[in-house]
């Protein structure tokens, strides 16, 4: 479960009561079915509108991800792996590392690991990896644009809401007590429409496209990796190389870590 999206959504929901309890309005006032049908079914209408079916089939794996914690290796996990198979091919050939590709599970650096035991030219290795990682990011853009778009069209259904609800209200004139009643019925659907917008879909989409980052990333170390283990590349360079996907801090600790070890124990 991804903690952030759930503590966000609890945190969106306690900021808008408790500061309509603190505005002594009245919370039952959000009851109100019409706004939700416009904001709602609303925003749905509009994105089956600007997207086609194949994407809008994909809304229920993308929520998914969004509340699901990602599972992707470390970088450093990930290093440690290709220096050890970088002693590996040095020491037996590339041929040695057959075994080890059946193991492997991320489907992306099975398919390198073979095409490069299979003696792939490194700028075809390379050029078919890298079709992949753009492939992947535009599935994963056009995930995140869904969401975009609903955070831009629900506050502006919010908009058209308040504007039924003011037309319902002009035929309540000669009622006062009815008249104030439907003005703050009225407001209900910008109030939900800026809220879905700007607190769940515009971040939604942000967290989509960080998470799809992150994976980039990992898939651009895999990358590197591969072809610097075909190139025979000595483990000791392959981590010099790779170390440059991490954060300067971490990187910082990966070398005190290789003085640490080179420090020859007495005894």
């Amino acid at each position: 479960m991804e903690k952030s999206t759930i503590i966000g959504i609890v945190l969106g929901v306690l900021a808008v009561g408790l500061g309509m309890v603190l505005k002594h309005a009245n919370l039952t006032s959000l009851l109100n079915p019409a706004a939700f049908m416009i904001i709602i079914v609303g925003t749905a209408a509009s994105l089956f509108n600007a997207f086609p079916m194949a994407e809008i089939k994909r809304i229920p794996v993308l929520f998914k991800i969004i509340f699901t914690e990602q599972s992707l290796p470390s970088k450093r996990e990930l290093i440690d792996q290709f220096m050890n198979w970088a002693s590996i091919a040095r020491r037996e050939g590339l041929l040695a590392l057959e075994n080890t590709s059946d193991e492997i599970q991320d489907p992306f650096l099975k398919n390198g690991m073979k095409m490069i035991i299979d003696g792939g030219e490194p700028e075809f290795v390379r050029d078919v990896l890298n079709e992949e990682i753009h492939a992947i990011e535009d599935r994963h853009l056009a995930g995140a644009q869904i969401f975009s778009q609903a955070g831009t069209y629900a506050p502006t259904l919010g908009v058209l809401g308040a504007v039924v609800g003011l037309i319902a209200a002009l035929g309540n004139l000669s009622d006062i007590d009815a008249l104030g009643v439907s003005i703050a019925a009225a407001f209900v659907a910008t109030l939900l429409g800026i809220f879905t917008g700007y607190v769940l879909w515009h971040p939604f989409a942000n967290k989509l496209k960080r998470k799809s980052k992150q994976e980039i990333e990992i898939k651009k170390i895999m990358v590197e990796g591969l072809l610097s283990i075909q190139a025979g590349v000595s483990p000791a360079a392959i981590e010099q190389k790779l170390l440059v996907y991490l954060p300067s801090n971490e990187r910082a600790e990966a070398k005190e870590e290789k003085k640490e070890e080179a420090v020859p124990v007495n005894g």
